[in-house]
């Protein structure tokens, strides 16, 4: 079981997106006995970010993004998927890392049981499915995984890990968005390890039409 020792302090999130989302490359996330290895990442930044779901102000839906760093921001997408952010920077900053993808270390039966008869490189090789293996939904939002409240039980934690050096990290344009905000040139803000096959298939933003 991962320990204060090793758990992540509110300082290291307390950064700029693009500074967390690179150093948290082989850390470990643990929850409710599952524990990853993360090996994809996105950064998002608030109100200066067009592909960011705070670009606009704030919501009742983005209110997590808005408030101190280390606690979670958790969403509903595409009608089926939860997608774990971790929220960093400073308080109004709405910045939020995205966690794309990981590899299962601990808790292999419970993922195993949730999401079925697929390979174990793709058990939560991105953000739908990492969301299904930790069984993370909107009632995990808001939670903070830097130091619960007291009394509290610790099951979710960012620790340590293995972290990845500089010359294995690429970084790309993000996933699925669509806009500004999926310039590559401008924000080439996914960062992945070099060569791992637990990262998700780069695929570019669609714009949706309006049915008539």
């Amino acid at each position: 079981m991962t320990t204060d020792d090793t758990r992540l302090p509110r300082e290291f999130f307390a950064r700029p997106s693009v500074e967390v989302a690179p150093a948290l490359l082989g850390r470990h996330l643990s929850f409710g006995g599952v524990t990853l290895r993360l090996t994809e990442l996105e950064a998002y930044a608030g109100e200066a970010d067009p592909g960011s779901h705070a670009f606009r102000g704030e919501t009742p839906r983005t209110r997590p993004m808005f408030g101190a760093p280390g606690f979670t921001y958790v969403y509903f997408t595409y009608g089926h998927h939860w997608c774990v952010n971790l929220v960093v920077g400073e308080v109004g900053s709405a910045s939020a890392v995205l966690v794309r993808a990981g590899e299962v270390l601990a808790g292999q039966d419970r993922v195993r049981s949730r999401r079925g008869p697929v390979r174990e490189r793709d058990w939560a090789r991105g953000p739908g499915r990492l969301g299904q293996a930790l069984a993370m939904t909107k009632e995990h939002t808001g939670r903070d995984f830097c130091r619960p409240p007291v009394g509290e039980p610790i099951d979710l934690v960012v620790s340590e890990g293995d972290p990845v050096a500089g010359g294995r990290v690429r970084t790309g344009p993000r996933v699925g968005v669509s806009g500004p905000g999926g310039d590559g040139d401008a924000f080439p803000w996914r960062y992945w390890i070099d060569g791992d096959t637990h990262v998700s298939d780069y695929r570019p933003g669609v714009v949706r039409k309006r049915r008539p």
